[in-house]
């Protein structure tokens, strides 16, 4: 059963029921159990949530009689009938062949390719078109923003055979975040872990990509994710992060050592996980010491850029002075429409 349809009550069951069915067969409108405009509202939105591939309805309204137990639910399509139909064949047949490109290789390897694929050929629309929101942007256009990069990333997952939901978070306009954000939570192995393509892709670039949000725990990810709005799976494990897998997660500061004096030799860049302890500023300052030491022994510099509130460290050795010691680094929030 899709995961938040199964959250919701019965009655809410019966409105979420008949919206899929009104939308899968794209009709101009159709009854829905009468229930308040939040429920209904929050129901549409789940379902979407659900269903990424009912991309090309992103709004609606309705109409009722006083006596009525129902509403007439008229949904607002993002394109005419025709033309929504060719869109929907062409996602079908996007999907299914990134998928096939795919399907032999292991789950762990399945999620790092859909991961991958959004962070080399997604960027960021900054101007939050309404396609941007649904998996027609990223998938078809090239572009998404959160909503949108979540949804492509659960409609791949679904097709090869990944059990994954896509989790939301509230605003906070004290913390100056103005908008919901959405990711995703993948089942790998029996274990739930976070996975949030599109901070990776504001790291990162094409030719550079970032996997910090790549399969967090709960600890992890809320270090600078909001609370969830809606029930999501309990995210224990925080064993499996990317750079643990890949042995770049280091605890002493003998190895960070010995990885910055193979990359300052070989003209490389680090980039690292730390877990030694809580990354302070003394312990920060260790780190730099370290960098700028292997540095001098090259006749180099070092750059360094830090993600702090998840710990991972980029640094490159270069001919030339930095204008400053650490570039701080800021995932991007993204934004989630709200009905």
């Amino acid at each position: 059963m899709p995961y938040y349809y199964e959250q919701l009550n019965k009655e809410q069951q019966r409105a979420y029921h008949a919206m899929k069915e009104g939308l899968s067969s794209m009709a101009p409108s159709f009854p829905v159990p009468r229930l308040s405009d939040r429920e209904l509202a929050d129901i549409y939105f789940l379902l979407r949530l659900d269903h990424p591939k009912l991309f090309y309805s992103v709004k609606f309204s309705y109409k009722f009689y006083p006596d009525s137990e129902n509403v007439e639910m008229v949904p607002e399509y993002l394109f005419k009938k025709n033309k929504l139909m060719d869109h929907q064949k062409a996602m079908e047949a996007r999907v299914k062949k990134l998928a096939r490109q795919a399907e032999k290789l292991s789950d762990k390897d399945k999620e790092l390719f859909i991961h991958d694929f959004i962070c080399q050929n997604v960027r960021y629309d900054k101007l939050k078109k309404a396609y941007s929101h649904e998996i027609i942007g990223p998938l078809g256009q090239g572009v998404g923003v959160c909503e949108g990069i979540a949804k492509s990333v659960k409609i791949l997952c679904d097709a090869l055979n990944i059990w994954c939901i896509i989790a939301i978070s509230g605003a906070n306009p004290e913390k100056g975040i103005k908008y919901r954000h959405a990711w995703n939570i993948v089942r790998i192995d029996g274990k739930y872990y976070h996975l949030d393509a599109t901070f990776d892709n504001s790291l990162g670039d094409p030719e550079e990509i970032r996997h910090d949000y790549f399969n967090l725990n709960d600890k992890q990810i809320f270090r600078d994710h909001e609370p969830v709005i809606w029930k999501v799976p309990v995210c224990e494990d925080g064993s499996h992060t990317y750079y643990q897998e890949k042995k770049v997660s280091f605890t002493k500061y003998e190895d960070v050592r010995k990885r910055s004096m193979q990359a300052a030799k070989k003209g490389k860049k680090l980039v690292f996980q730390w877990r030694g302890s809580y990354l302070t500023k003394e312990v920060l300052n260790e780190l730099l010491q370290i960098f700028q030491e292997e540095a001098v022994k090259k006749e180099k510099y070092a750059y360094v850029s830090l993600n702090w509130s998840q710990a991972v460290m980029k640094v490159s050795f270069e001919n030339q002075k930095p204008d400053q010691e650490v570039k701080m680094e800021e995932a991007n929030e993204g934004e989630v429409i709200e009905c």
